[in-house]
């Protein structure tokens, strides 16, 4: 975490928590959800606009972790911002060597794999479940053809949650009256 959030953090410690403002889709792209976006309906049927600026994603990234509940969230200063899944915490992006890494920073090697279904491929590490971006699928398929990674096992989409210890959509579960 940043250290100019730690001390934000320090100096305002009872700023309120945020709900449904921010999002991230299975490619790993983060959407900001205005009262338009949320008002239009759940992420998965409402984005809301993609953040392109660099330096705004990487101080997410930087800043992005999950609570004790299992919902992840953004450390925007002394405000928490919970962020809406469309699939997974995490979005690995595979390597050549076989390690996958996430935007976060997180870097790891697969311990398990899963397929969905809906054909989707996930890494289980240390770090946690993620999904396999789509553009990393070839390399993916090598590795497992090479036996480099564990033979996937079928898994239900909707028990992932639970079964990974995440919340979807920390909204959901928000206190009444949160923003």
């Amino acid at each position: 975490m940043d250290a100019i959030v730690e001390q934000a953090m320090r100096k305002w410690p009872n700023v309120l928590h945020c709900y449904g403002w921010l999002g991230l889709d299975q490619r790993g792209q983060w959407w900001l959800r205005d009262l338009a976006a949320q008002a239009a309906g759940d992420f998965a049927h409402s984005k809301g606009s993609r953040l392109e600026h660099t330096q705004l994603i990487g101080f997410i990234e930087r800043n992005y972790a999950a609570d004790a509940q299992g919902c992840w969230f953004f450390q925007n200063g002394p405000q928490r911002v919970f962020v809406e899944l469309e699939n997974t915490p995490l979005v690995w992006r595979v390597q050549a060597d076989g390690q996958v890494h996430s935007p976060t920073g997180a870097c790891a090697q697969p311990q398990q794999c899963l397929v969905d279904e809906n054909g989707l491929l996930y890494a289980v590490s240390a770090a946690g479940l993620g999904l396999v971006h789509t553009q990393d699928m070839w390399l993916a398929a090598e590795l497992l053809e090479q036996g480099r990674w564990p033979a996937p096992q079928t898994v239900a989409w909707a028990g992932l949650p639970q079964q990974f210890g995440f919340v979807r959509s920390p909204q959901l579960q928000a206190p009444v009256g949160a923003e």
